[in-house]
């Protein structure tokens, strides 16, 4: 199969998998090289590159799996000429693309972020110290737990670590394994079930250097798993290797964990990533604005950093979507525009009070504001009960144990509960998107 036609293959795939419009301005525009265990993708400018790595490398490789044989390393480019694709149905001629090459970026199953994007301000200071320190071996710790709320950049830092890591001599670079709690629980599940124990156990204990592993809260209230991390933490440990946990939670907001991994969780350096002030937040969509070479009014900056204060990831998605009208209207950014997007985003206003939050949850899921306290176990109530828990964690200043006395539930419960709509909402599944577009309206 030649390379357009395997690239023809992959495309079709992916145009009956994802929606119409995603594929029509991201998909269908790009063009690809194929080599062996390889797929290296064209986009028509580093807009449209960055967009297609940070968004869609996962269904790409996916359906490149499914034509190529293989999973292949995937990477995107911004070419230096134009794309070469017949007009649009409406006779638009091929886009044409800016003279500037772009270094082909690895979308492969690692890591997308690096220090370089990453902006540092007195919130985070102390973690991307610390991040560093680990990857230069002067943290005087061979372990670091991160804790962050989401959006707020600890996957960032220890992809980050990864790719910094990656980079040095090919005689000191030492052997990496990045994965998620629930990865690492799948992987040791599927180890049992074919029997490859002993496998599993030479890989994450004698066979590498660094272990990196997000969401950590995702272990509580499971024992076998407990121990199997327990003994992993132990064998890498007694071998000086370094170990890095992040979590939304801090330690000792964590229950149902075996004491002796909550000690472990403990050791080493601990690091919390708080809500960026107002300069970082303007730092940061400088530096995303030049990423993506537009020219983006200090006004404009200032209303955006104005009304989104906690969520990073929320910061640069309104910004994203800013940019990508103005391409599309092939208008200048306004205030104007910048008011439009700022719409469809939560728009931070005075601190928003436990009351509020269960009045808004109760009209949001059509209940009874009581619901959200009783003991029913409705999957409505639950649903709206650990939205009004993450709501409340994220707006007001109240305690894990407060939250739970105002809903009538333990500690322990309002943990599951934030965790599962963090789980929910980071794998977009449809009942997360429409958690999060609840989430998004409060305040507006």
């Amino acid at each position: 199969m030649t390379h357009l036609a395997t690239w023809d293959h992959i495309q079709n795939i992916l145009e009956h998998s994802v929606s119409p419009g995603l594929y029509q301005i991201w998909i269908k525009p790009l063009s690809a090289t194929v080599a062996a265990g390889r797929l290296a993708v064209h986009a028509p400018n580093e807009f449209v590159a960055a967009w297609v790595r940070e968004r869609l490398c996962a269904q790409i490789r996916e359906a490149a799996a499914q034509v190529m044989g293989e999973t292949p390393v995937v990477t995107v480019d911004a070419t230096t000429a134009k794309i070469a694709r017949p007009a649009d149905e409406a006779g638009s001629p091929a886009v044409p693309v800016p003279a500037q090459a772009a270094q082909a970026a690895d979308c492969g199953p690692l890591f997308r972020f690096s220090y370089d994007q990453f902006v540092v301000g007195p919130s985070n200071a102390l973690a991307y110290e610390a991040s560093l320190g680990v990857c230069r071996g002067t943290l005087p710790a061979d372990q670091l737990f991160l804790c962050a709320g989401p959006g707020l950049g600890k996957t960032h830092l220890s992809q980050a670590m990864g790719n910094l890591l990656l980079t040095q001599r090919q005689a000191a670079r030492p052997k990496i394994v990045y994965l998620t709690a629930e990865e690492f629980s799948s992987r040791l599940i599927l180890a049992i079930k074919t029997r490859e124990v002993e496998r599993f156990k030479a890989k994450f204990r004698e066979n590498l250097d660094i272990l990196i592993l997000e969401d950590i809260h995702f272990f509580q209230g499971k024992p076998k798993l407990q121990d199997e991390l327990l003994n992993t933490v132990k064998a890498l440990r007694s071998r000086g290797c370094r170990v890095v946990f992040t979590s939304s939670f801090l330690p000792k907001e964590l229950t149902g964990l075996d004491t002796q991994l909550a000690s472990r969780f403990c050791a080493g350096f601990m690091a919390t990533i708080g809500n960026p002030d107002l300069q970082t937040r303007l730092n940061i969509l400088e530096s995303k604005a030049k990423i993506h070479q537009v020219s983006l009014p200090g006004e404009v900056a200032g209303l955006l950093a104005k009304h989104i204060k906690t969520d990073i990831r929320q910061l640069e998605s309104c910004l994203n979507n800013l940019i990508l009208k103005a391409r599309v209207l092939g208008r200048a950014i306004s205030m104007e525009m910048a008011w439009d997007i700022l719409r469809n985003y939560e728009l931070e206003k005075a601190e928003v009070g436990i009351d509020e939050i269960v009045e808004f949850v109760s009209s949001v899921y059509d209940i009874k504001p009581e619901n959200l306290s009783s003991k029913s176990r409705k999957r409505q109530h639950v649903i709206a009960r650990n939205t009004a828990f993450f709501l409340a964690r994220k707006h007001t200043p109240l305690s894990l144990t407060d939250i739970g006395e105002r809903f009538n539930r333990r500690h322990s419960t309002v943990v599951k509960g934030i965790t599962a709509v963090e789980r929910q909402i980071t794998l977009q599944t449809p009942l997360g998107r429409q958690i999060e577009a609840t989430v998004e309206r409060l305040a507006q």
